[in-house]
């Protein structure tokens, strides 16, 4: 039984949303959940992770769909996993209304580390681009 996505509350102003893109869905909802209880529900959360099937892989319609779960006029950060995970969260935006693309963005950042991070500073107000920046600056160099 996978899920797909969850929203963590809804925020009371516009605040960057988080979306975790793991090819396995027991690692995406684990991060979520670390967000989510590190963090609380002062941003907008989705996930996706697994193929159509269940099994290890992304899939595109359930990047969509964690998408619009943590829609924010503020945009949505995507922290993913493995290249197949980038490169499906790539076709993802590419695949959305045009007035949306431009406000949501791929974070270079680990995973679990990224998420935390990015949600943290979202929260507090940041813009997209902090938030992106802020979770990249965990990346190896």
């Amino acid at each position: 039984m996978a899920s797909i996505a969850v929203t963590v509350g809804a925020p009371t102003q516009a605040t960057v949303g988080i979306v975790i893109v793991s090819h396995s869905s027991k690692v995406a909802e684990g991060a979520a959940d670390m967000v989510r209880q590190m963090v609380g529900d002062s941003v907008r959360l989705g996930y996706a992770g697994g193929d159509p099937d269940g099994n290890l892989g992304t899939d595109v319609a359930k990047i969509m769909a964690a998408i619009d779960q943590a829609w924010s006029e503020a945009g949505v950060a995507i922290l993913v996993d493995l290249g197949g995970a980038e490169t499906n969260s790539e076709m993802a935006i590419e695949m959305l209304e045009a007035d949306r693309r431009d406000r949501v963005v791929i974070c270079n950042a680990p995973i679990v580390e990224g998420a935390v991070i990015a949600a943290a500073e979202a929260s507090g107000g940041s813009s997209l681009d902090v938030v992106r920046r802020t979770a990249e600056e965990l990346s190896v160099q």
